[in-house]
């Protein structure tokens, strides 16, 4: 009878999909990836991520349980369970999220679920996880540790690192006003530089902020480029600049009318399909194009749009994986 009931255990198991799985199916690879690229597109990604989550991706257990807790605007008992499931595999992140779900809208509402842990006993491990990481040279790890203990060393340390989110967050509060300069121009000089490593890093929202810098100090050729690599990032704010401004003969970057190109970038932005209040944006500007295109032109748009859509990550809104 124990053999029986162990198998059917393990059947069950199988049928809804084992927490510690180590490797994903091909189908839930890509289960996962598009779930993933809906979040950042401030869609509905949960069905997918969902997929991959249940067969034990770690990653994914994280995002879904975002999108479970974004959706409802509070720790929800599923939300928190995915939470639970990514942090039990070791993710830092999901145990931040846990370590604040003490002071959540459940808590005010008297209707919190029952954790295995307590929001500081989330909180300690989390901060002992991501520090033996950071002791090896992880500035992810830093960059996390600067929230789960309130120590801007940490901050400081990922930015020392190279970790281009880092140096993109210190620069957004440094140009808020935190930190002491001596000299005035000391405080700018250190914003840019900062926008700089981060958008040579790699990270699109850095590549915006840099490229307006340059723009404001009369350097529009190098603003540009860093603007059509934001594009090329697959930045959606980025994008939508980069697109329109092929269809302003006086936009902001001197760059020289494209209305087949402008057209056929801004058609990419319906993909978004209201994701970050784009359409109306977008709805309003292709027809004003498409008075200055023939039919004939029109399709030679589609198929710059089809060409880009090819040859380049999806858009994205790059949301704050720590869920802010």
């Amino acid at each position: 009878m124990k053999i029986k009931a162990f198998f059917t255990v393990f059947l069950l198991m199988i049928m809804a999909g084992c927490v510690w799985a180590e490797k994903l199916t091909p189908a839930q690879e890509i289960a996962k990836s598009h779930g993933i690229t809906l979040y950042n597109q401030y869609k509905d990604g949960e069905p997918y991520l969902r997929i991959a989550a249940v067969a034990g991706d770690r990653e994914a257990q994280y995002y879904l349980a975002e999108d479970l807790r974004h959706t409802a605007r509070y720790m929800t008992a599923e939300a928190e369970k995915w939470y639970t499931a990514a942090a039990n595999q070791g993710d830092y992140y999901a145990m931040y999220q846990l370590s604040g779900k003490g002071s959540d809208l459940c808590n005010v509402m008297g209707n919190c679920p029952a954790g295995t842990k307590t929001a500081g006993e989330w909180l300690l491990q989390g901060r002992e996880t991501a520090k033996a990481l950071a002791d090896k040279g992880d500035a992810e790890a830093m960059y996390v540790l600067h929230f789960l203990t309130n120590k801007d060393e940490w901050l400081e340390k990922s930015v020392a690192a190279g970790y281009p989110k880092a140096q993109w967050y210190l620069a957004t509060m440094y140009r808020e006003g935190k930190g002491f300069f001596i000299f005035p121009g000391r405080r700018s000089d250190r914003i840019k530089e900062l926008f700089k490593g981060s958008a040579e890093g790699g990270y699109p929202p850095a590549m915006l902020e840099y490229a307006g810098i340059l723009r404001s100090e009369g350097n529009r050729d190098e603003g540009w480029r860093w603007i059509k690599k934001g594009a090329e990032a697959g930045n959606a704010a980025i994008f939508s600049d980069y697109a329109y401004s092929y269809s302003d003969a006086e936009n902001r970057w001197g760059t020289p009318v494209d209305y087949v190109k402008s057209y056929g970038l801004m058609s990419l932005l319906l993909e978004l399909n209201g994701g970050g209040g784009m359409q109306v944006f977008v709805e309003g500007e292709l027809p004003r194009i498409a008075r200055h295109l023939t039919s004939e032109e029109i399709e030679e748009a589609k198929k710059i749009g089809v060409d880009w859509k090819a040859a380049h990550p999806p858009l994205s809104f790059f949301p704050d994986k720590l869920g802010f």
